[in-house]
C-alpha cells in the first residue's frame, strides 16, 4: 500500500489546488498506473490521517484532496470562484475550540476550519468571473 500511497501523494504534489479522488484516480489510470479507485481512496485517507494530505468538502458534500503545503495544525480560506487556498494559523479558533470541548466534557479534541469567500483577484473580475484560477497554496 505505501507504494501506491506515494504515488496518490506524488500527483497531489504536483497539482495546484485541491483535487477529488475520482480526478487523481482518472490521472493515474491515463498515465497507465494499475490502481483502482478503492485504493485511491484508501491511499488519501492514510495521507490525510498522517497529515500529508488536507482535506476539504466542497458545497455539495465531496471530499477533495491535496498535499499539505505546511507540517502544522492548520485552517484554510478558499476563494469560492478560483479555488486559491490560504492556509492560516488560528491560534483563537483552536483556545476556542478547547474551551467548548472541556465545558461539555470532552476530551481529545479535534476540529477543522474552511473560510469560503472570493478572493482579491476574483473580486475584481469581470462580471463574468472570468478570473483565471490562481491555484496557488499561501503558508500562514
Amino acid at each position: 500500500m505505501s507504494n501506491r500511497r506515494d504515488a496518490v501523494h506524488a500527483v497531489l504534489r504536483q497539482s495546484e489546488g485541491f483535487r477529488s479522488a475520482q480526478d487523481v484516480y482518472a490521472e493515474m489510470r491515463a498515465e497507465g498506473a494499475k490502481i483502482g479507485l478503492t485504493t485511491v481512496y484508501r491511499a488519501l485517507q492514510a495521507l490525510a490521517e498522517t497529515g500529508r494530505v488536507d482535506t476539504l468538502r466542497t458545497d455539495d458534500g465531496e471530499s477533495v484532496y491535496r498535499a499539505c503545503a505546511s507540517g502544522h495544525h492548520h485552517h484554510h480560506l478558499v476563494c469560492r470562484r478560483c479555488g486559491r487556498t490560504v492556509e492560516v494559523a488560528g491560534p483563537a479558533v483552536e483556545r476556542w475550540a478547547e474551551a467548548v470541548g472541556t465545558e461539555h466534557g470532552f476530551t481529545e479534541i479535534t476540529h477543522t476550519v474552511e473560510v469560503f469567500g472570493t478572493c482579491a483577484v476574483c473580486s475584481v473580475a469581470t462580471p463574468s468571473g472570468t478570473a483565471e484560477p490562481a491555484g496557488t497554496v499561501e503558508s500562514a
